[in-house]
């Protein structure tokens, strides 16, 4: 079980009474009182305010757990789940980038190519990692891991989570649209299975460059939009207050995207989120990668290219009475 000491609004409730109890706890030990009748009553409380508050989240809710600091990254979940994984730096072009981190591994004695995008744990980390906003150079690297992984035949699996590519001046410089748009061009003619999983934020075509993929998962705290809530409340609202609505209006939450399939299956987290349990976590999406990777295992690569292509072709249609 992770610990953390970020709380997030709808979450303060929940940690009073936490605190409470630590402090009912504390009285008991010090003075060797038994206050177990007023620990009991505070448990009971915790556990009706934990189903309240978790219960019927909002998708800005959810938007806030899919950004919390204490949610497993790419690098928890690639030791968590695979075995011998060996990271490969650089795009042979330019340099590294470190919001990306890829390279070969073992899922279950399978050798797959598994890339990702990196956040930081904290201000220093967030720094290194550019806040888990890729440069054009971590595209180029991914895609020289992925043409790696069609080479030997090995399954590739992506792992999204960031709030969109970097839009400084140097990534404009270096052509950001012009990788992201490679990347997905190349993504629909590799001939290996890809499985991506949003784990956290899925902004734009930061997340997309590496999201052309056969079966694409999130998990249910995770999201995938177009836009982040906060500038599609610019755009039409003129404020960024108004980012809870534009989050419901966009349908970014796993539940709606599933309904359009543009997702192929939500992954169950931990209750309380996936911050609190990065081990069950990591479990559950193992399970969801095995369980669509032996879909395509007996295909052949035309037969794998026409499912992708199909899965996306159908993305956006709609009929009119």
């Amino acid at each position: 079980m992770e610990k953390s000491e970020f709380t997030l609004e709808f979450e303060k409730p929940l940690r009073e009474l936490e605190s409470q109890l630590r402090r009912l706890q504390e009285i008991s030990e010090q003075s060797n009182m038994d206050v177990s009748d007023e620990i009991d009553a505070i448990n009971g409380k915790i556990e009706k305010t934990k189903r309240e508050v978790y219960s019927g989240l909002t998708t800005w809710q959810r938007v806030q757990l899919a950004r919390h600091p204490s949610r497993p990254t790419s690098l928890d979940h690639i030791a968590n789940i695979f075995t011998g994984f060996e990271e490969i730096h650089g795009d042979r072009l330019f340099k590294d980038d470190p919001a990306f981190v890829g390279g070969p591994a073992f899922l279950e004695g399978r050798p797959v190519m598994v890339i990702g995008q990196q956040k930081g744990r904290d201000t220093k980390g967030n720094l290194r990692r550019n806040f888990g906003c890729p440069h054009p150079e971590g595209y180029r690297k991914a895609l020289r891991l992925m043409r790696m992984a069609a080479k030997f035949n090995m399954p590739i699996i992506s792992l999204i989570d960031t709030p969109g590519a970097f839009p400084g001046i140097g990534a404009e410089e270096r052509h950001v649209a012009e990788a992201i748009a490679v990347n997905i061009r190349e993504m629909s003619l590799l001939e290996v299975p890809i499985i991506a999983a949003v784990i956290g934020e899925g902004g734009s075509g930061g997340a997309l460059g590496v999201a052309l993929a056969d079966s694409v998962l999130i998990f249910e705290n995770a999201y995938y939009s177009v836009i982040s809530p906060e500038g599609c409340a610019a755009i039409l609202w003129k404020d960024r207050k108004f980012a809870p609505d534009a989050a419901e209006a966009l349908g970014l939450s796993g539940k709606s995207l599933l309904e359009h399939s543009v997702v192929d299956e939500v992954i169950e987290e931990p209750f309380g989120g996936a911050q609190s349990d990065h081990q069950k976590t990591s479990n559950n999406l193992k399970t969801a990668i095995l369980s669509h990777l032996k879909r395509y295992e007996s295909l052949k690569p035309a037969e794998l290219l026409q499912h992708r292509y199909d899965r996306f072709r159908k993305l956006g249609v709609y009929s009119e009475e």
